[in-house]
């Protein structure tokens, strides 16, 4: 398996190679300002005691507090964090908020626990790590299986030991505990106002059939999302498998019949395929929305796709990059494509700060200002540099982070 922070420091070289950057701002953005593991040990129901192995990554703070969600996954460990704290750090100059980046995580299989070791041990991570964060330090959000319910106890151990009641150490909380409108669905609002900027300029039809990898919250809101808009989903998945309808999934019914079953598998009028098999289908829009390392060396050449979103962190390799540059097919890399997840924990951060509450027409309404206006500065600079969006986004991102570095 591709060690994704590797990827993520190559992304970074190539990006460079185009545009020169100093060597001493590559050098700095190659390392992160500080890695921070801890042993956090959960009292089971059972009895017994188990140590959980949890960590935070604070990348880069030269335009503003670490930002980055905390990811509870079996497979999470050091790279994976180290990787995706690098791309958040990316991802938020891409956008132009004030941010750094960051990425905590815990290595667990949380639908192995019950609800009462899982607030436990949400808690103890914030014990764990209450010194290194806060409102102007660094900012926890939601990531890969966790919930505005883990963010309210995270937020509520946060200002049991340190007093802060402003709610702004933590985003994604849930509305009535000083979260922001709209922020369930910012991630694939985001990406939908990203791809209706570039949908006509990449020659997409007005309505598209999309693919879906993933039907968690990024996948399933994003269907969710397409279909409204007239687009036609024909595929989806989930951890346990693919399904297809050539005429089209209903988004509506899928989502109830998940909720019972706890897959998208055996869905009425739908085909199971494998993941090899989804990624290989013909559509106009592929969006990965799961995992990183998905579209590798061995499947890019086998895409059919006529662009990729990626609504997922680092689902592209940069060996995959390439084969999708010289074939032609589009990739709207995540540190745009996914970045209205950050931006409304931007807001949901301003808001607590100024104790403010605003309504969920004003936050896509500013959402869509900048992800329409931040979409045209990649496109145009990578029109401009004759390479591809990635690297345009990485070059716009670098040079927005210089400007903070003092040597």
């Amino acid at each position: 398996m591709n060690n994704p922070f590797e990827n993520a420091l190559e992304q970074l070289q190539r990006a460079n190679a185009i545009t020169s950057l100093h060597p001493d701002i590559l050098q700095i953005l190659s390392h992160p300002n500080r890695e921070v593991r801890a042993s956090i040990p959960v009292r089971m129901d059972d009895g017994s005691l188990k140590i959980f192995e949890a960590y935070r990554v604070q990348y880069n703070n030269a335009r503003g507090p670490y930002k980055g969600g905390i990811r509870f996954h079996q497979n999470t460990d050091i790279n994976e964090v180290k990787a995706l704290a690098l791309w958040m750090t990316i991802k938020c100059a891409v956008v132009n908020i004030p941010l750094g980046g960051g990425k905590g995580g815990i290595t667990i299989d949380p639908k192995k626990l019950s609800k009462t070791e899982l607030e436990k041990l949400s808690r103890a991570w914030i014990r764990a790590f209450a010194e290194i964060i806060g409102p102007h330090k660094d900012i926890p959000a939601p990531d890969v299986n966790t919930t505005s319910e883990i963010m309210n106890w995270m937020n509520n151990e946060f200002s049991k030991i340190t007093g802060d009641t402003s709610g702004a150490v933590i985003t994604g909380k849930p509305i009535n505990a000083g979260g922001s409108e709209g922020r369930g669905i910012a991630t694939a609002q985001g990406g939908f106002y990203v791809f209706e900027t570039v949908r006509e300029k990449i020659a997409l039809p007005a309505s598209c059939n999309v693919v879906i990898q993933g039907f968690g919250n990024a996948g399933a809101h994003a269907a969710e999302i397409w279909s409204k808009a007239g687009h036609k989903i024909i595929a989806t998945s989930d951890s346990k498998g693919a399904i297809l309808n050539s005429a089209g999934l209903d988004i509506t019914e899928l989502e109830k019949y998940k909720k019972v079953s706890g897959s998208v598998i055996g869905f009425p009028g739908s085909k199971t395929i494998s993941t090899e098999e989804l990624f290989a289908l013909e559509c106009d829009v592929l969006i990965p929305a799961a995992l990183e390392n998905q579209i590798t060396l061995d499947n890019a050449s086998q895409i059919q796709a006529k662009c990729i979103l990626e609504l997922a962190n680092g689902p592209t390799t940069p060996e995959a990059d390439d084969i999708l540059f010289a074939r032609g097919i589009p990739v709207i890399p995540d540190v745009l494509a996914n970045a209205g997840g950050v931006t409304v924990s931007c807001f949901e951060w301003e808001q607590n700060l100024k104790n403010e509450h605003w309504s969920e027409t004003m936050v896509f309404e500013k959402l869509q200002k900048m992800m329409q206006t931040e979409t045209m500065n990649v496109f145009t600079r990578a029109q401009e540099l004759k390479t591809d969006l990635r690297r345009s986004a990485f070059i716009i991102a670098l040079e927005r982070i210089k400007k903070n570095i003092t040597l």
